[in-house]
């Protein structure tokens, strides 16, 4: 279970680096653009502002998918652990039951030992 959080820590850490440069990218693009564009200024600003609108909704996007995936994952690692916790117990249960079955075969042969001595 650990090595399966490690490696979602580490992907959303990745996702989150990718995204935050995304978002710096976006904010250079357009204050480049606002610098060397020879637009009118509010002609300039509507294009920076739906730009901004654009990266936004990208960045949103990209991270319903990343929350997406990590919660696929995360049901994932519960699942097993939910299989793996069924299986030892299982296990445990097939261990008790063998040892009641050794358990009662000694008594039934103390029994009859015990039987046999007084006969």
């Amino acid at each position: 279970m650990g090595k399966h959080s490690q490696e979602h820590e580490n992907d959303a850490k990745h996702v989150g680096g990718f995204l935050a440069g995304v978002l710096l990218g976006g904010l250079a693009g357009a204050g480049a653009m606002l610098l060397l564009a020879p637009q009118s200024g509010k002609k300039t600003r509507a294009q920076i502002q739906e730009k901004s609108i654009e990266l936004r909704d990208q960045t949103t996007d990209a991270m319903e998918d990343v929350v997406a995936r990590a919660g696929g994952k995360a049901r994932q690692v519960t699942d097993s652990v939910h299989e793996r916790a069924k299986e030892l117990e299982q296990r445990g249960q097939d261990i008790i039951d063998d040892q009641k079955e050794r358990f009662s075969a000694h008594v039934e042969t103390g029994k009859t030992a015990i039987r046999g001595s007084r006969d």
